[in-house]
């Protein structure tokens, strides 16, 4: 069926409601609008839907929420897992309930018991929760960090991770296969509530999700020492981390927690932000306003579905706040956590830290100094999740921390998915135990350069939207896969990671051997004077990011080194 003949579908069948057919009625004199949202499915990938709300097979609603719902179920039954039931929770997004809902209402209708939060509620909770009740799987409806006319639908499996191979295609292939609307199953809520197919959930799962967040800390009685001295202002950027962000802190005993008044509430327009991600400065502009009001020590922002964290911390010498990467503060933290656990005789048997390839080489010398296992995963954080489970199932090691460049990081096992609640409380730990010895935050980060190395990332994307922007984003892979760089300016290209053809190529010697990776669409090129590049186009967004990495002899130096990388990237492609 062409884009115009689904849309004039969308407008005659009995199966779409009339408030979606007014809205698809407005566009009709705007061809490339039809065709922009009828042109394809919205695409159930490997980590779920995400798209912009709206009407059509391309956007975000009701009908692809439940036809993926109905994908979803048809695998469950299929594995046998209908009686463990699926927990689903939601964010502060336009229509994250009632998505939630439907997603419910299509497991009950089709035999399947659905746990619902009572009300919005963080992405790691969910994935704790599921583990909790025993379920086979579980949904999230969240677009994270993404602008406010976006929603999405993440699916976890029963370990608490997000769906890895094969069952990722599998589910996918489910999804697929549901082509015809009508077959869709769902019932109504005050059935299925009677039925016991829709249980409401929350305070008991939250009671014992802190309680698991709490044994994560090492030094309590530091806390206890500094907690009324420590200044600590915090934003949840008007996400789901507001409510146990404060309560842990709270719990531990801090004091000074100074909530951005602003940035407190739910708003699914995320009206004080242009774009409601830590990773971007001008999302702490009131932060950092409060900061310096409250003269804080650090200023904390969780993003919207509270997985990933930011940080600013003060530089007491120039009385300035200093922004940590997500590299700095997961470094920060694993840091503090390999050396106090070797301290205090804590540290498990066969211990191990899991990361990204494209996180940071930091991670070499810090783990070979405390003798854990270094062991790298591909870029997303349901890939660490799958490592604790490996890990659980071979006894082979013990997770003690793992994280990623893109502001995720997670201690404990919990959860199976990246923990701003549990990064927040370790983060003002090692604040915490700063603050005992008369340094900063930003005086500890730059003890670990000098000891490390002076380590510096950074990211240069391409955003390609529409139509031809996945091709385009093809034609730059491919080019660079058939007629690979020999150098990027002076810096060699030692060897060329193909993960989709999972061949290592040594450049001086032609020598192939195997990445020992999963496949996927990524370009990874080892380059001289510990310098790296690598090319991914992104599972979520329509972009292809290119991230690189150097280590200088000093913070000056390591900026130059990697500003020229960048420059040096640009003129290759």
């Amino acid at each position: 069926m062409g884009f115009m003949e689904q849309y004039h579908f969308w407008l005659e069948d009995s199966y779409f409601d009339q408030e979606t057919k007014n809205e698809l009625l407005a566009i009709k004199d705007n061809e490339g609008e039809i065709e922009e949202r009828f042109y394809k499915e919205l695409e159930f990938g490997t980590g779920g839907l995400r798209g912009i709300i709206g009407a059509g097979t391309n956007r975000m609603n009701v009908y692809t929420v439940r036809k993926a719902s109905q994908g979803l179920a048809n695998y469950i039954i299929k594995q046998g897992g209908a009686d463990k039931g699926v927990a689903i929770a939601y964010d502060s997004r336009n229509m994250s309930p009632e998505f939630a809902d439907e997603a419910a209402l299509c497991m009950a209708a089709n035999g399947i018991k659905a746990y619902v939060f009572e009300s919005l509620r963080p992405t790691p909770e969910l994935s704790f929760a599921l583990r909790t009740l025993g379920c086979i799987a579980g949904i999230v409806v969240t677009a994270s960090h993404n602008p406010p006319e976006y929603n999405g639908y993440k699916v976890y499996w029963e370990d608490g991770a997000q769906i890895t191979a094969p069952k990722d295609k599998e589910i996918i292939t489910e999804v697929q296969n549901v082509t015809d609307y009508h077959t869709v199953k769902s019932m109504d809520k005050e059935e299925a509530a009677k039925a016991g197919l829709y249980n409401v959930i929350g305070k008991e799962i939250d009671d014992a999700y802190m309680a698991e967040l709490k044994k994560q800390i090492i030094h309590p009685e530091i806390i206890t020492e500094v907690a009324n001295d420590i200044k600590i202002v915090y934003t949840p950027l008007h996400g789901t981390g507001n409510l146990p962000v404060r309560r842990i802190l709270s719990e531990l005993g801090f004091k000074n927690v100074y909530v951005v008044p602003e940035q407190e509430l739910p708003d699914p327009k995320f009206t004080t932000l242009e774009y409601p991600n830590p990773e971007d400065p001008k999302a702490f502009t009131l932060a950092l306003k409060l900061a310096k009001e409250k003269d804080a020590d650090i200023v904390l922002a969780t993003d919207p579905d509270a997985d990933r964290l930011g940080v600013y911390a003060k530089d007491a010498k120039t009385g300035e706040y200093v922004s940590f990467t997500g590299n700095m503060s997961g470094m920060l933290i694993a840091e503090y956590i390999l050396r106090e656990r070797t301290a205090t005789g804590t540290m498990p048997e066969n211990p191990a830290l899991v990361t990204t390839i494209v996180t940071t080489n930091m991670t070499q010398p810090i783990t070979k100094d405390y003798h854990v296992r270094l062991i790298e995963v591909l870029t997303g954080f349901k890939f660490i999740g799958e490592q604790i489970k490996l890990f659980e199932q071979t006894g082979s090691n013990h997770y003690v921390f793992g994280l990623e460049e893109s502001y995720g990081c997670l201690a404990g096992t919990h959860a199976r998915d990246k923990d701003a609640v549990v990064a927040v409380m370790m983060l003002c730990e090692v604040a915490s135990w700063c603050k005992k010895n008369g340094i900063t935050l930003w005086d500890q980060m730059l003890a670990i350069y000098e000891k490390y190395g002076y380590y510096k990332e950074d990211l240069y994307t391409i955003t390609l939207k529409g139509i031809d922007g996945s091709k385009q984003i093809g034609a730059i892979m491919d080019k660079l896969r058939s007629n690979p760089p020999k150098n990027f300016g002076e810096l060699q290209v030692v060897s060329m990671r193909d993960y989709e053809s999972g061949e290592i190529t040594e450049i001086a010697t032609g020598t192939k051997s195997p990445t020992g990776l999963p496949k996927s669409n990524v370009l990874y090129f080892d380059l001289t004077n510990d310098s790296w590049c690598c090319a991914r186009p992104s599972g979520t967004e329509p972009k292809i990011k290119f991230y690189m990495g150097v280590k200088g002899t000093s913070l000056e130096d390591a900026k130059e080194k990697v500003a020229k990388l960048t420059e040096e990237l640009k003129a290759v492609l």
